[in-house]
């Protein structure tokens, strides 16, 4: 066989008959027609079968496209869009023209389907721009018909998967490093405008403008620096996720749950705030930056009069601009669930747009299980309580991150699993060295540098501070990973907050911990309570020299609890698989 024309679709049913017919009327029969479908929810698969075609799984065009030539039975390979029709006797004059000058791979130029000056100046200045470029680099897109041989094809391994856009520029250039490459003068595609007409020329221009740019100076571009989606293409489970963005906690056991879900399968978008949006979009695209709330801390202690005034600043726009910006993204990418890991906004839409929700956190410990504290906190759990309901209602799934179970209320759509920790933490060999590591939610907390430093005896390594400094026996470091890594695991011990994601990094590691949670930040005094109960550190509301030298002489005592009593995570697996179910569950109902 001479030919194999594949073609991604999805739900491309108004689109995908002319492109068929058209191809059925080419004076050229020695060919076969694959579809690589991403599972059309429309009448595209039928079509596809009422024409002969033969049906294969698709996704994303790198994806359905692969899918499509490892099936292939023809020498050469035509990559075509659904929505494009082929002019009279294409194939054979693109074949033609292709062995005249023996040519390895090779683009066609276009045409317009729907007439108009606007539409037929921009794509002559679309092919006029790809044949300049082409004169000093493989240049072209899939809409233009990629014509090569399946040995090539077969050769440079394909369309390359993990590239989300740009994917059939960069399968050009590395097909053309072993062969020819040309924009064919005789043939036209006629292609579609829609893309035009949703987005504007404007934006069009702009966007492919910046694509062709970066690609000419050697550099990949993303869908989300350009903004850009193929929700068309969109086939498996679509979730947000959004997260809390204060401090960092959230944000890095997200980092693992997001990189789960993509690996899965799923398709995601990401919203988050301040560090946390900073600290995900550097790892992942499709993140989205949306405002959130932030708790004022004076002399490590949560001002809530403070806080209540400065967020409320805030709120009118963050509330239209968020949601705004998360409701027309929900209108095009169309997600099944909303995963939140204590996320105010993502909630309202969830109940806006009746999306299941499934909350995922350690904050509902405090609204979803039964437990005693000393009645000193009670004010500060009142409010805390009332947070966590006004932050997350009535979600379909509830899972609460612990490594303390009082007993939950309802354990029908509540379930406690195991805390995230991070691989790179999970793969640590501890060690007793001689530094003692202080972990700082804020920089508020001066009295207790002052403590530190009437140690001179003891070395301090001190992160939250955000600065790299040396003073006397007190190392400041700005927060980085792997520096972090390597400070954990020597460490003789643990100083911090009462942060959630901390405390679990240093019992994973077997470090005794003193607590010092914020002051009326009900959720880490709690963590630190249960730090004491179950004998892994001490907790205390205020830190002085007697605390200090107390909890250093019980580190023996503290170790030895935690590796007797403490779940050692091996693996986030059994925790990722929960939250697979949940959202297996709530989308299946």
């Amino acid at each position: 066989m001479k030919l194999s024309i594949i073609i991604p679709t999805y739900n491309e049913e108004d689109y995908l008959p002319d492109l068929l017919k058209s191809i059925k009327r080419q004076d050229f029969d020695d060919l076969e027609v694959i579809i690589a479908d991403a599972h059309s929810t429309d009448k595209t698969v039928e079509i596809a079968e009422s024409y002969g075609c033969r049906v294969v799984d698709g996704g994303l065009p790198a994806l359905g496209r692969n899918n499509g030539a490892r099936v292939a039975n023809g020498e050469m390979l035509l990559f075509l869009d659904s929505d494009c029709v082929l002019t009279n006797n294409y194939i054979t004059s693109a074949i033609e023209e292709f062995e005249l000058h023996n040519l390895g791979i090779a683009i066609t130029q276009i045409i317009p389907l729907e007439k108009g000056f606007i539409n037929k100046i921009t794509h002559e200045i679309a092919n006029y721009m790809t044949k300049i470029i082409s004169n000093f680099k493989p240049h072209g897109a899939g809409c233009y018909g990629i014509l090569t041989y399946k040995a090539l094809h077969d050769e440079v391994d394909g369309f390359d998967e993990d590239v989300d856009f740009g994917e059939d520029t960069d399968y050009i250039e590395r097909v053309a490093k072993i062969s020819r490459f040309r924009v064919l003068d005789n043939p036209r595609l006629l292609i579609s405008t829609r893309r035009l007409n949703e987005e504007g020329l404007k934006n069009i221009t702009l966007k492919y403008a910046k694509s062709t740019a970066y690609q000419l100076a050697g550099r990949k571009v993303t869908l989300n620096e350009l903004d850009y989606s193929f929700e068309h293409k969109k086939h498996n489970t679509r979730i947000f996720y959004s997260l809390c963005g204060e401090g960092l906690g959230h944000a890095i056991r997200s980092a693992v749950v997001i990189e789960y879900l993509i690996r899965e399968g799923y398709d995601l978008v990401v919203f988050a705030s301040d560090r946390a949006y900073a600290y995900l979009s550097s790892k992942f695209d499709n993140v989205y930056e949306i405002g959130g709330f932030n708790t004022v801390y004076e002399n490590n202690k949560a001002k809530y009069k403070k806080t209540f005034i400065y967020n409320m600043r805030d709120v009118p726009s963050d509330l239209k601009n968020n949601i705004s910006k998360m409701y027309k993204l929900a209108r095009k990418f169309k997600p099944d669930v909303i995963v939140s890991d204590f996320e105010f906004y993502a909630n309202l839409l969830s109940h806006m747009l009746r999306i299941p929700l499934i909350s995922i956190d350690n904050m509902h410990v405090l609204t979803e299980s039964n437990f005693k504290v000393d009645s000193r906190y009670a004010m500060d759990r009142m409010f805390s309580e009332a947070v966590v309901h006004a932050f997350i209602q009535r979600a379909d799934k509830t899972l609460i991150y612990s490594y303390f179970f009082p007993e939950l209320k309802n354990k029908d759509t509540t379930k406690y699993v195991a805390p995230i920790i991070r691989d790179e933490i999970i793969a640590l060999k501890p060690s007793v060295g001689s530094h003692i590591l202080v972990y700082q939610t804020s920089d508020s907390n001066t009295k207790l540098i002052e403590l530190l430093k009437a140690n001179p005896d003891k070395e301090f390594i001190v992160y939250g501070f955000h600065k790299d400094l040396k003073e006397d026996n007190v190392l400041y470091r700005s927060f980085n990973e792997k520096t972090l890594y390597n400070d954990f695991r020597t460490a003789k011990c643990v100083i911090t907050n009462g942060g959630f994601s901390l405390i679990t990094e240093a019992l994973q590691l077997e470090k005794p911990v003193l607590s010092i949670p914020v002051n009326k930040q009900f959720e880490q005094i709690l963590n630190a309570i249960y730090i004491e109960r179950l004998g892994y550190g001490m907790h205390r509301d205020y830190v002085n020299q007697n605390v200090l030298d107390s909890f250093l002489e019980n580190l023996d005592t503290y170790r030895k609890n935690i590796k007797a009593n403490h779940y050692k995570i091996e693996s986030n697996d059994e925790t990722l698989d929960e939250l697979k179910k949940a959202i297996d569950s709530v989308c299946k109902n």
